[in-house]
């Protein structure tokens, strides 16, 4: 196992790390440690994602139990305080950004591409029955705005902005905005381009 040392003596896998690393860029579009000391203090979206990050790496080690324990404990006490409805075995992938704290509700079975940008209000959540039965497929660089609703086993696409408010229980192509209650798709190419910023891969 590669483990590197960050200043103040903290012990981290390197693949640990960098998923951190790529995370704190999509906030600052820096990876240095007086960055990620500001922002993990400041900012308590970042403080879940790294929290949220630890115990998903730390859950998977037989010698690191206690310390995934530890990052629970510390996940469950901030949902509470920020309304961060994530769960922690959630399936989210690099350079995942959250623009506020509010009754952020994502469903377990979930599934967020890279560079995916959420805010406040949101739900990506489940549908119990019919044909759309199931969860969410969030593929890369996807922003979803202030109150949006995205559910169902569907999937949303490449460099796709859900508006404010949206309702969507349909697929998504790539290169769209979903605008409305009910949604509609306006195609758009680089649909995400003053919107994503600082990606990552």
């Amino acid at each position: 196992m590669l483990v590197i040392i960050i200043k103040g003596g903290i012990l981290l896998d390197k693949t640990l790390k960098n998923i951190i690393s790529e995370d704190l860029y999509r906030y600052t579009g820096q990876t240095d440690y007086k960055s990620y000391r500001r922002f993990i203090i400041r900012e308590p979206p970042f403080k879940f994602t790294v929290y949220l990050r630890k115990f998903q790496f730390y859950s998977k080690k037989e010698n690191a139990k206690l310390k995934a324990l530890w990052y629970r404990l510390l996940l469950r006490r901030l949902r509470y305080k920020f309304g961060l409805w994530i769960p922690n075995n959630v399936k989210i992938g690099r350079g995942f950004y959250i623009g506020h704290t509010g009754t952020i509700v994502i469903n377990e079975k979930a599934v967020i591409g890279d560079n995916v940008n959420i805010s406040q209000g949101i739900t990506i959540g489940q549908i119990n029955s019919g044909k759309k039965q199931g969860c969410p497929v969030i593929c890369n660089n996807v922003w979803i705005g202030t109150g949006a609703v995205v559910v169902g086993k569907i999937v949303i696409n490449e460099d796709v902005i859900i508006a404010p408010n949206a309702f969507v229980n349909f697929d998504v192509p790539s290169h769209s905005v979903v605008i409305g209650n009910p949604g509609q798709i306006h195609y758009k190419n680089n649909a995400t381009e003053y919107y994503i910023i600082n990606k990552v891969g």
